[in-house]
């Protein structure tokens, strides 16, 4: 059954200025109506302070908080054979925290570089490094009962084909996607159309949105560039230019059946943009009905 919930990373200016901290936030989430929360670590790091885990572990138990999905950066495409061992062992030792968390899904990254740099071809060159620290994160995940995952992030390989690209190389039953439906427009795609193509392999799902101009209408302060020049601007779920409604229902005639979190990047304060997010997912995921 799909349970909706909230990426702590949509809480962490407030978690960032002190106005809570990651204890309070699950308990934001359970008085919000989120039934899960996914732990993006950000400056905390967990994996040195085991007190905090056992500590988030209780907080989310004693509210009936699912703890779903641990997020973090990896970078396996820069750095020599050392430098890329030591990489994949440091993962390694993040998939312990999400075991000790009692997760059983965990997305790290696998590369990031400048849209300018991100071509096809040094994607091709440095595929086969991606592949292999992908397949050993992964064979030490299974041993904990851990899915591992890649989501369509930091340019570089942001693109459904080319994430989809990599799981099936990688081949591992415990290896997949955690799609976030509004990543694709950073690579200039329609999430529609990503969607489609990417949620068979999807573990987790990210719901976030985005108002999007053409590269041509400057819309001045406050707007990035995709990899392709257009102008983007994070909205509430449900508010900005992704067809939402088409989006919740080709996960839900896919059959997935998994947890959904939504990652709020918008201009308003974190906690208003997130809850009505939130609010609005559950909300069009019933109006659409059985498919």
């Amino acid at each position: 059954m799909v349970r909706f919930g909230v990426s702590s990373y949509s809480l962490w200016n407030a978690i960032r200025s002190g106005q809570m901290n990651i204890l309070q936030a699950i308990e934001w989430i359970a008085d919000n109506g989120g039934e899960h929360m996914e732990v993006v670590p950000l400056d905390m790091k967990l994996e040195e302070d085991p007190t905090l885990v056992r500590e988030i572990a209780a907080k989310a138990a004693e509210k009936g908080i699912a703890l779903s999905n641990y997020a973090i950066g990896a970078e396996f495409a820069v750095g020599d054979d050392e430098s890329f061992r030591k990489e994949i062992e440091r993962v390694k030792r993040q998939v312990d925290v999400a075991h000790a968390l009692g997760m059983k899904l965990m997305r790290h990254d696998v590369a990031s570089v400048p849209p300018a740099e991100a071509t096809l071809g040094r994607f091709m060159a440095d595929f086969p490094r991606l592949v292999d620290a992908c397949r050993q994160v992964a064979d030490y995940a299974d041993t904990l009962g851990i899915v591992t995952s890649v989501e369509n992030h930091g340019y570089y390989v942001q693109a459904s084909e080319r994430v989809q690209a990599l799981v099936e190389a990688v081949g591992r039953r415990n290896f997949r996607t955690t799609m976030d439906i509004g990543n694709f427009m950073c690579a200039d795609e329609n999430s529609v159309v990503a969607v489609q193509r990417s949620v068979r392999n999807a573990s987790m799902i990210h719901l976030k949105d985005f108002y999007s101009r053409s590269e041509r209408a400057n819309p001045g302060e406050g707007w990035f560039r995709s990899a392709g020049g257009n102008y983007l601007r994070g909205a509430i779920v449900g508010q900005g230019d992704i067809d939402m409604y088409e989006v919740l229902r080709i996960i839900k005639s896919s059959g997935y059946d998994g947890f959904i979190s939504i990652e709020f990047e918008g201009h308003e304060d974190c906690r208003y943009g997130t809850r009505v997010g939130l609010e609005n997912a559950k909300r069009i995921w019933n109006e659409i009905g059985n498919v």
